[in-house]
């Protein structure tokens, strides 16, 4: 069964959106998908996990660990990553809230307009808080938590099995919708 969906949702994809790239090839960004997550929480399971499944659907998602070398500059690579991603999907954890970066990135994948897709693993949405540790501003800390308040809609991670596809089928789909917005826009440009 959870072959069938990996096909579905590789299918899909292949229908909807591969066609659609050779002609925005000039325009294509560094990655389609944003990853962001919290390491020592969620790197070796389930960031790790989606970021090995979509490079092997041929998406083009963006993990630290797989596209960021030793002595990179965090913001110089994470922020245009995130500007120029199609769409993103926020791994909370227990730790999430404790990083600096993680709310970063996600306060500007939100500030960017990007849709985001949040999955809570061992946390639930209601454990999410911004704690002032000393280190972020009075304005870093109401951007992070107008970010947090944003996300509405959210899987949760707590059957690995159907896990992957329930992931895959929500990210298919939104890139899905992006894509079309994106054509029916350059449709109505060239008219």
């Amino acid at each position: 069964m959870q072959l069938r969906g990996a096909s579905s949702a590789k299918s899909l994809y292949r229908k909807i959106l591969k066609p659609n790239t050779r002609i925005h090839a000039a325009t294509k960004s560094p990655c389609d998908i944003f990853i962001n997550h919290r390491g020592i929480d969620t790197k070796k399971n389930i960031a790790g996990l989606l970021d090995d499944h979509f490079y092997r659907m041929g998406l083009r998602p963006f993990l630290d660990s797989r596209n960021m070398q030793p002595g990179d500059r965090l913001y110089e690579k994470i922020n245009p990553a995130i500007r120029n991603c199609k769409i993103g999907v926020a791994v909370f954890s227990p730790n999430y809230c404790d990083s600096h970066f993680c709310l970063h990135e996600l306060a500007l994948l939100m500030e960017s307009k990007k849709r985001v897709i949040p999955i809570f693993c061992d946390v639930k949405p209601s454990q999410l808080r911004v704690m002032d540790y000393g280190t972020s501003s009075a304005k870093e800390l109401q951007r992070f938590s107008w970010a947090l308040e944003e996300d509405i809609y959210f899987l949760i991670c707590r059957d690995w099995s159907q896990f992957l596809n329930t992931a895959t089928d929500a990210v298919i789909k939104n890139l899905a919708e992006l894509e079309a917005g994106n054509s029916s826009k350059n449709c109505a440009a060239s008219s």
